[in-house]
């Protein structure tokens, strides 16, 4: 069969621990890359880029960073969009208050913000989990964004508490066009992916699913509990930082607090339910079923002969979002990603029986 890696020999270590060790794997992120950058940005339009792809990579950026957390380390958070809100308006305020900082080193001083916020109500993981952290992360949520409504300085002291993002440029060359906007948060995407899938398999990684599988054994074989937990909150929300800033910077163009709001949240968690937990692919299946789920419903109710209006589309959303969840905890908990892995196993034994 066509995935089959009969053949494939490694001669080294580095070789057999090579982020993507099958040669198939290889050609498939290879041309996943080209369709990305080459393909994509010369075919579809302002509508398509600006409006189903950079949403798509940033949402799946968020999944990404709260997978770490949850699907790696086991820590339940309910409180992902707001470390986004740090790390957007942590990058508002990078950028009026120090206007000569290149925009790539603010949006990781952004990142970098939220994750000293993760670290902090990350705390209460030492001595609580399960529904109880759940419970402390969400009170996070409800205080970042109760601080950034009532606190003018965040908002430079506008009085409609929503405010324009300032002007963008990179090296010189402004990011006035969606195409450009698209071809930089779709960069930033890619290295952090790619740094996740390699943080991942290290120590620290084997670290942070001991702790899920079961925390005692894990501080008993060394395992330090309290920079290991820490350490996962501060790199999903490092990651989820990032992931705000570009939402505000590059997608909305705005920075407003109820673009965080609890609902994005729960938005985040059902992609990492959806598209797998502990797992980085799952993160982007999650983050696209989420983002073309009311264009598919908006095509087939065209096909019908009518359009559905957007409060009912928003109504069916949530049916399809319950419903889904539903499924996928009782038939595949591990979600699209699990799928993808059976289908990979099955392509590699066929036509033999299995």
């Amino acid at each position: 069969m066509i995935y089959r890696e009969a053949g494939q020999f490694k001669a080294t270590y580095s070789a057999d621990q090579a982020l993507f060790p099958i040669r198939q794997d290889q050609v498939g992120v290879a041309i996943l890359l080209v369709i990305a950058y080459i393909v994509v940005p010369f075919v579809g339009n302002d509508y398509w880029l600006g409006s189903i792809f950079i949403p798509f990579l940033v949402l799946s950026l968020a999944a990404l960073g709260l997978n770490i957390l949850t699907g790696y380390a086991g820590q339940l958070s309910l409180g992902t969009a707001g470390f986004m809100a740090v790390g957007a308006f942590a990058a508002y305020n990078f950028a009026i208050r120090v206007p000569a900082i290149p925009l790539l080193l603010n949006f990781a001083l952004s990142g970098l913000c939220a994750a000293c916020v993760g670290i902090l109500f990350g705390v209460p993981s030492l001595r609580i989990k399960g529904f109880y952290l759940a419970v402390a992360t969400l009170a996070s949520q409800f205080f970042i964004e109760w601080l950034f409504t009532r606190v003018g300085w965040f908002t430079n002291y506008s009085t409609s508490g929503v405010i324009s993002a300032p002007p963008l440029s990179i090296f010189g060359h402004s990011l006035s066009s969606v195409w450009s906007r698209y071809v930089l948060t779709l960069a930033i995407v890619t290295v952090m992916a790619l740094g996740a899938k390699n943080m991942v398999r290290s120590s620290v990684g084997r670290a942070w699913m001991a702790v899920r599988d079961m925390d005692v054994a894990a501080e008993v074989i060394g395992i330090r509990m309290l920079r290991t937990k820490l350490l996962a909150f501060g790199v999903s929300s490092f990651y989820c930082g990032v992931a705000g800033a570009l939402w505000a910077f590059l997608y909305l163009g705005t920075v407003e607090p109820q673009a965080f709001d609890l609902a994005r949240s729960f938005q985040i968690l059902f992609m990492i339910i959806i598209g797998g937990v502990g797992s980085i692919l799952g993160s982007f299946l999650g983050a696209a079923f989420i983002v073309l789920l009311p264009i598919f419903i908006n095509i087939g109710s065209g096909m019908f002969g009518h359009a559905f209006r957007a409060d009912t589309i928003t109504q069916i959303e949530l049916i399809l979002f319950g419903g889904l969840i539903i499924f996928f905890l009782i038939v595949e908990p591990h979600g699209l990603a699990r799928l993808w892995r059976i289908g990979k196993e099955k392509l590699r034994l066929w036509p033999f029986p299995y």
